[in-house]
């Protein structure tokens, strides 16, 4: 077994709790946070259209592509250790983004912002699952951390309109020191230290391949808003992204090499089965915040203010979603709430399909958008559960980097496509001399049509996550691993994660 997290002294859980949760959502909330803010960095530092894309994506793919090796590397040095680097990282390359002069500095600043979350996010998990052991108790933490999760991808546009308007777009990125600050001091006297038993070896060499075969396939498609499917500015970035990530399967599966991701993790229906929602989740509800946030400022022409405002409520339901999962998680065990929480995000992305130039707050964003996120709150926690329940301990860190990275590739990649979707729209209605902000929200509702199927897909996938149930012991707890069961099992209640 895994040696407990080690401390000098008895350490409330609510403390332990409130600063992985506090990480957590400094990492998710700069997912989101920039994207009511666009438009002001476009007209500062001269962003061409498809240029304003890659401050979201050098941020997403850089997370994405180290979390893996973010995971493992809090599991060989610490978890605390770790925690402690990646929140260093991340609040050091906020101040540079906070005053970049150029494109090329803000954007790079974005990619280091990205690395420090990809240490930072897996160690909040595995402190978190390694801290609190009994199933009750875990499954409210989990939930507290989901709902945090959520909270800071859906109130980023709430805070970066804010800042944005009030302050100034460099303020969304200012705004991260003083936090990171206190985390950083509460952290180093909290937390307490644990490592895997096993020691992994580290897999540079596989995370800096993947990130790049990432890279060249996320380039390929954000430049088709400007080239053809053809040419070869999208082939042969196309191509070398294929071709690296086949290096990449290659490295992974060669004896005797430990492997950044062992493909034999994916063996367990219910990883492979939450991986593949979460992907597809991402894919769809990452770009809605973007999509949204041009909506409302290009066409309804809200003030930056005024657009984050209007995502409170989207803050608020996937909250209230989390919460809710969380505690029906316990009871019935994952696969009802992910299925559920699915279907919703779909229905809501199909309500925002019927966007339209003359439609009204109320009648669109509001009510399609407060459905999608209370769905995407109520998948959160069971897909938490799944993707790391029955996993080995010395293995935490590596299936929480997993989870994340799904999430992650899955909303760069879906941005990507799904802003070719839009361009090609507009641009196809543009050329016929369609009113400008109709030919907008053509594009927009198309996105969001395509959004609602990779929604529906990922509630498919959630249909064959297991039900769990847990073997309790001479004293009520569970003893063993949880085991896959058959999808018509009975619904069982969920005990404690991997051990």
């Amino acid at each position: 077994m895994e040696p407990p997290p080690t401390s000098s002294h008895r350490i409330p859980p609510w403390a332990v709790l409130a600063i992985v949760c506090i990480g957590q959502f400094m990492v998710v909330l700069d997912v989101s946070i920039v994207n009511v803010a666009l438009p002001s960095m476009q007209r500062d530092l001269h962003f061409s259209t498809s240029g304003l894309q890659w401050v979201v994506n050098a941020y997403a793919l850089a997370f994405g592509g180290f979390l893996l090796l973010g995971g493992r590397a809090g599991d060989l040095f610490g978890r605390k250790r770790m925690f402690l680097v990646g929140l260093a990282l991340f609040t050091g390359a906020s101040a540079v983004c906070a005053i970049s002069q150029d494109q090329a500095m803000l954007i790079g600043a974005r990619a280091l912002q990205g690395i420090g979350g990809a240490v930072l996010s897996p160690a909040t998990l595995t402190i978190l699952t390694t801290s609190f052991t009994e199933p009750r108790r875990r499954s409210h933490a989990l939930g507290m951390w989901s709902a945090m999760a959520a909270a800071g991808g859906a109130s980023g546009a709430l805070l970066g309109g804010l800042l944005t308007d009030l302050l100034g777009w460099r303020w969304i990125f200012f705004i991260n020191l003083p936090v990171g600050a206190v985390a950083l001091v509460a952290a180093t006297v909290v937390l307490g230290e644990s490592r895997a038993e096993h020691r992994p070896k580290l897999d540079v060499a596989g995370a800096v391949v993947v990130t790049g075969g990432l890279v060249g396939i996320v380039d390929a498609l954000a430049g088709t808003t400007t080239h053809t499917w053809g040419s070869p500015a999208t082939l042969v970035p196309l191509a070398a992204g294929a071709a690296l990530l086949g290096v990449f399967a290659v490295l992974e599966t060669r004896p005797g090499r430990a492997p950044l991701v062992p493909f034999t993790l994916f063996r367990s229906r219910g990883v492979t089965a939450s991986n593949l929602s979460m992907l597809l989740v991402g894919a769809a509800m990452f770009p809605m915040w973007l999509f949204l946030s041009l909506y409302l400022q290009e066409v309804d022409h809200f003030s930056p203010l005024l657009t984050g405002l209007g995502f409170l409520p989207q803050t608020l339901a996937i909250v209230v979603g989390a919460q809710v999962s969380s505690r029906l998680v316990h009871r019935i065990g994952p696969r009802p709430p992910l299925v559920l929480g699915l279907a919703l995000a779909g229905i809501g992305l199909a309500w925002l399909w019927h966007v339209h130039a003359h439609a009204s707050y109320w009648a669109t964003v509001f009510g399609g958008g407060s459905i999608a996120t209370l769905g995407m709150g109520l998948a959160f926690t069971p897909l938490a559960f799944a993707a790391t329940a029955g996993v080995s301990p010395n293995q935490a860190g590596l299936a929480s980097g997993v989870l994340n990275t799904s999430r992650q590739v899955g909303g760069s990649v879906g941005l990507a496509a799904l802003a070719t979707v839009a361009a090609d729209r507009t641009a196809a209605l543009r050329t016929r001399h369609v009113e400008q902000a109709v030919a907008l929200t053509s594009g927009f509702g198309r996105a969001f049509g395509f959004a609602a199927l990779l929604a529906l897909a990922g509630a498919a996938c959630g249909i064959f996550v297991p039900a769990r149930r847990a073997t309790p012991d001479s004293h009520g707890a569970e003893a063993g691993p949880m085991r896959d069961e058959a999808p018509d099992a009975g619904l069982a209640v969920v005990g404690d994660l991997g051990h």
